[in-house]
């Protein structure tokens, strides 16, 4: 018989325990912030029709879509992004829905691009949008958003970067460049990877001798009031689009005493998807700037138009769940345990691997997770194996009698073992140590 070789395609990965364990404890906690703004949970297929994720998914990404013929016949694709299939969701729903709509959807997406550090072919999106709302107003929560769910995952210090692609576009049509404006925002958008240098030379390319002025616009430099003061002149002076975010800075300084200057007014900012028509931001983590952005978004006023006749406002931003992993890991922030269960039952007796249940029982009952061993070994191989699976604790039932004797714990980090105790002083006791 041939054997099969058990590899795995390149930009996609399996997740051990060690690794899913912490990656679920962070995606528990992301839910736990959007839930706790009032945004509700959504799923929609990893499959969709090609035509309504290439509608207008826009710029690179639309060469990186895995899109094939099924079985059927049909034109299909797996989704980028969970933007786009949430929009076809907004036009497919909308007479259940109450605007505004806020949801949150934390799923797998698929992009055959080059792979790195942080970057895979599958990888995770955290996504929470408000729909049916144009106020700054709901631009300025995915705002608090964003910092407060980075907060809760212990990311430290974050930079939130932001600007308007409108207000850019009103500079472009200053310059008579507006037609070139998709050309020149991902052009800017790709300036950190390519360089000032590139960008240069590009963009005279593309904008001639008004090159040097779209410099000066992108690389304004200064605190927020100073930046937007800055771009509303080299715009044309006062606008819908520098109002608004004259607005978010007046929102931050009331509500965010404590970390206003996290935010910062960066017109290199533009995002590169083509649906981005009103505030864009990305965030960079302040001990490693050098992994890039770990959660962006802004508003797509015009996108759910591609699947409906009404026109539907809205805002967002996705967390990129595994480019933050991979900053947390290297930052050594992030738990790795091999098992949920911090406690483990061990088994003296094969015999009696009900009663060992049974004594767990007690112990999940008080909300301590705990494991049964399965195989009657000598103690200490069972210590090791609780210390090798990142255990705390081992309880050593009654050889004789589980159900009625006494027991003992053994502290795996002390290696220290307990007086004979009671189940219900064994639970009591653990409850104390593990802060059940």
């Amino acid at each position: 018989m041939t054997i099969i070789e058990p590899r795995v395609l390149k930009g996609f990965r399996d997740f051990p325990p060690a690794a899913e364990i912490g990656r679920r404890g962070l995606i528990e906690k992301i839910e736990a912030s959007f839930r706790s703004f009032g945004f509700a949970p959504i799923d929609t297929p990893a499959l969709e029709y090609a035509e309504i994720l290439l509608g207008k998914g826009g710029g690179e990404t639309e060469k990186q879509v895995y899109r094939f013929t099924d079985n059927g016949g049909r034109d299909v694709a797996l989704r980028f992004d969970l933007t786009v299939p949430f929009a076809r969701f907004i036009a497919g729903h909308r007479a259940e829905i109450t605007l505004p709509f806020k949801r949150y959807h934390i799923a797998k997406v698929w992009r055959g691009e080059n792979t790195q550090r942080g970057r895979y072919r599958e990888f995770t999106q955290c996504d929470v949008d408000i729909v049916g709302s144009n106020s700054p107003a709901s631009d300025f929560e995915i705002l608090l958003v964003m910092r407060e769910t980075l907060k809760a995952i212990g990311a430290g210090d974050v930079a939130i970067h932001l600007n308007h692609r409108g207000l850019f576009n009103r500079f472009l049509a200053a310059l008579g460049l507006l037609d070139k404006s998709v050309d020149i925002l991902r052009l800017v958008d790709k300036s950190a990877k390519v360089g000032r240098d590139a960008v240069v030379e590009r963009l005279s390319v593309i904008a001639g001798d008004k090159a040097e002025k779209i410099l000066q616009f992108i690389e304004a430099k200064g605190g927020f009031e100073d930046v937007l003061a800055r771009l509303t002149e080299l715009s044309g002076g006062s606008s819908p689009e520098s109002e608004r975010l004259a607005a978010l800075r007046t929102y931050m300084l009331q509500n965010v005493s404590d970390g206003a200057d996290a935010f910062t007014l960066d017109p290199s900012i533009t995002r590169g998807l083509d649906y981005y028509t009103g505030i864009v931001y990305e965030t960079f983590l302040n001990d490693m700037p050098e992994i890039g952005s770990i959660c962006s978004g802004g508003r797509y006023d015009n996108l759910a138009g591609l699947y409906s006749k009404e026109s539907v406002s809205g805002v967002g931003t996705s967390i990129g769940l595994d480019r933050l992993i991979a900053a947390l890991e290297a930052l050594g922030r992030l738990e790795q345990r091999a098992s949920y269960a911090r406690v483990a039952v061990s088994c003296l007796k094969e015999a009696d691997a009900g009663a060992y249940q049974t004594i767990a029982g007690r112990f999940r009952d008080a909300g301590i997770a705990c494991e049964v061993f399965f195989t009657e070994e000598k103690l200490t191989k069972q210590y090791m194996t609780a210390e090798k699976k990142g255990m705390q604790w081992l309880i050593v039932p009654s050889l004789d009698n589980p159900l009625r004797g006494k027991l003992t714990l053994r502290n795996l980090a002390a290696r220290e073992t307990s007086d004979p105790l009671s189940v219900e002083e064994a639970v009591l006791r653990l409850k104390a140590a593990l802060e059940v």
